[in-house]
């Protein structure tokens, strides 16, 4: 265990002991309260971030249930417990559940599964992950998976965008020769000929495995063993399209630019739609590098720009960060992202109703006004602050 939770669970231990020791005369009410407190310790510790982190645990009189993907968490909660002296019972479920039978892995097999916060299409969109993304799969409910994408995002998605598979048969198909669509948007046919049945749409970022090159197309195959054709024009190696990625300036400008006019899609992340922090992670990740989901999760890498005196500091690719200051008590709160283009009227990017160009220049006719109110701060990316430099390291 790291050596700061390990300090921190025996400082939280010594304090439960103390409590814990005279817990034959204390009501049950009292006795479930330093349980809690045992586990919202716990959850503090392993999983700060319900986004990215699953500990969703309770105590319920001498019971103590839920689940969690992070077995070190379920341990470090029953020492604490024990520590305490507190009597429980163990029904704690340590994802991937065993139902899943090896299952716990699957590769989207649609151009774009969305991925919500819970089971079914009513539910809120957290996310998406386009064709080709690997994912783990802790558990099933109905005809949806609870799954965690390669930047460690959880949530929801139907069966019918993925396929499952074990551990041995994603790691076959993380082997196979892959080529990627650079397109923003279209089609795979069932034959060489654009006018044939189409297998699936495609979106920029769809991996599928290469089979041949003839007559101008691209033989691919699906993760669920389907095979299509793509027009050779619009799909390339995936060796070949990370060799040609540098994310200078002027690509991360060009990238970006390429989504205009793109409708804004709460959880969105692909051509199909974006929302401010899936328009920033999608520029990036045009240019190979993987960045957090969400804006309160982008502002935490990255070194700063010095903003106070204006901006002359920034240059174009940073990212913006918008929200509300810490005040009276309350925490800082970030809510919304673009990109820094620069220029004569100090221009910036942003998905904010559609993908536009906005400015800091109350004279500009593209002012925003309100985003330059609610400003608060800037932040530079650079591959090593990346999740993943898909250059060097991929996980496709």
């Amino acid at each position: 265990m790291h050596l700061r939770k390990q300090v921190c669970l025996y400082t939280i231990g010594v304090g439960l002991f103390l409590a814990g020791c005279s817990s034959s005369k204390r009501s049950a009410a009292a006795k479930n309260a330093v349980a809690q407190s045992a586990i919202d310790s716990v959850r503090k510790l392993y999983a700060p971030d319900k986004r990215t982190a699953l500990f969703d645990v309770a105590a319920n009189g001498r019971v103590v249930t839920g689940e969690t993907n992070i077995p070190a968490a379920k341990t470090a909660l029953l020492q604490l417990l024990q520590q305490a002296h507190m009597a429980y019972t163990d029904s704690i479920r340590v994802l991937p559940d065993t139902s899943l039978a090896g299952n716990t892995f699957a590769v989207v097999s649609i151009s774009v599964a969305n991925i919500r916060i819970r089971p079914g299409h009513p539910n809120e969109m957290a996310t998406q992950a386009t064709m080709g993304t690997p994912l783990k799969v802790f558990r099933k409910e109905k005809g949806w998976y609870l799954v965690q994408s390669p930047d460690k995002y959880i949530g929801w998605t139907e069966s019918g965008g993925i396929r499952l598979m074990n551990a041995d048969a994603v790691a076959q198909w993380q082997a196979s020769e892959k080529a990627i669509y650079i397109k923003p948007y279209g089609f795979a046919y069932s034959a060489e000929n654009t006018g044939a049945q189409t297998v699936s749409d495609l979106v920029y970022g769809d991996v599928l495995a290469f089979q041949k090159q003839a007559n101008g197309f691209y033989e691919t195959k699906f993760p669920d063993g389907r095979t299509a054709y793509v027009p050779a024009g619009e799909i390339i190696m995936f060796k070949d399209w990370t060799a040609s990625l540098n994310p200078t300036q002027d690509n991360l400008v060009s990238a970006s630019k390429k989504l205009m006019g793109l409708p804004y899609l709460w959880g969105g992340t692909s051509f199909k739609g974006v929302d401010c922090s899936g328009f920033t992670r999608t520029v990036y990740f045009m240019n190979g590098l993987v960045l957090p989901r969400d804006a309160s999760q982008q502002v935490n890498i990255g070194e700063t720009v010095d903003t106070q005196n204006g901006w002359q500091n920034l240059q174009p690719g940073d990212l913006l960060f918008f929200g509300m200051p810490a005040r009276e008590g309350k925490p800082e709160r970030v809510i919304h992202v673009g990109m820094w283009l620069g220029g004569p009227n100090n221009e910036f990017i942003q998905s904010s109703g559609r993908v536009q160009i906005s400015s800091f220049n109350a004279a500009a006719p593209n002012y925003d006004g309100s985003e330059l109110h609610r400003f608060i701060r800037a932040k530079r990316i650079t591959p090593k602050d990346a999740l993943y430099d898909l250059r060097t390291t991929s996980f496709y």
